[in-house]
């Protein structure tokens, strides 16, 4: 069961994402508020599911002049538990970077979800031999999508995202019609932004290399590990 404590989800192995910046507000909806001139404008929070480190960072800097955000990483899909702490300490990196940098509009929250790679696994069943980007990939957005709405509308975000979109190996049209969906059934806005676009995955490549990021050569799971799938890392350049 997770908990909000001090602005953040906490989950039941007492990781906490305090150590990245504060949350500003999300569940009273006093948000940050940005000037426009004489106006001073409320930002919209958003709860931004990241699949890693890498993707996060062009999703972020596209996003943090308009959104209130926090960065949610819940990826059950990362079933090696070494590389899944990996890549959850590579976001950390990136956020404190970020956070730190005088030229940052706002600061960016990290809450993590749970590690439960068993959901993920008894949710694939049957589908572990599905090509990439078949059923089991949709499955999988599925999960992590289902639980960033759940969150969000919880704890009062106006609205949600992911950074999945931003790879090339991922079907856009399928995360935004998942994410519509969730979001109606929770009653709260999907950002539905295909975030490759604009140059944001070369973006991403840019500044994970600037920052000195680790680069996943695979996106999580072990059945498309095998199968050659790939994730926002070494292998999607």
């Amino acid at each position: 069961m997770s908990r909000r404590v001090s602005g953040f989800f906490k989950d039941d192995s007492g990781v906490c994402g305090a150590e990245c910046g504060e949350s500003y507000g999300a569940a009273s909806h006093e948000g940050i508020f940005a000037d426009k001139g004489d106006l001073r404008i409320r930002q919209k929070s958003l709860l931004l599911h990241s699949c890693c480190g890498p993707c996060s960072t062009s999703v972020v800097e596209r996003l943090a002049r308009d959104y209130d955000i926090t960065v949610f990483f819940y990826n059950p899909n990362i079933m090696d538990e070494g590389e899944y702490r990996r890549r959850l300490e590579t976001q950390r990196s990136f956020l404190e970077i970020y956070n730190s940098s005088p030229d940052a509009p706002s600061r960016v929250a990290l809450a993590v979800g749970e590690y439960e790679p068993s959901v993920f696994v008894r949710a694939c069943e049957g589908h572990e031999s599905d090509p990439e980007g078949g059923e089991r990939c949709e499955i999988c957005f599925s999960l992590r999508l289902a639980k960033t709405a759940e969150r969000a509308a919880l704890y009062g975000f106006d609205c949600f995202a992911t950074t999945l979109s931003v790879s090339p190996h991922k079907d856009y049209a399928a995360i935004a019609r998942i994410g519509g969906r969730l979001g109606m059934q929770c009653g709260v806005e999907f950002l539905a932004e295909d975030f490759k676009k604009h140059n944001g995955f070369a973006r991403s490549v840019e500044l994970s290399k600037a920052y000195g990021l680790y680069r996943q050569g695979y996106c999580g799971c072990d059945f498309g590990r095998a199968g050659g799938q790939h994730g926002g890392g070494r292998d999607s350049e």
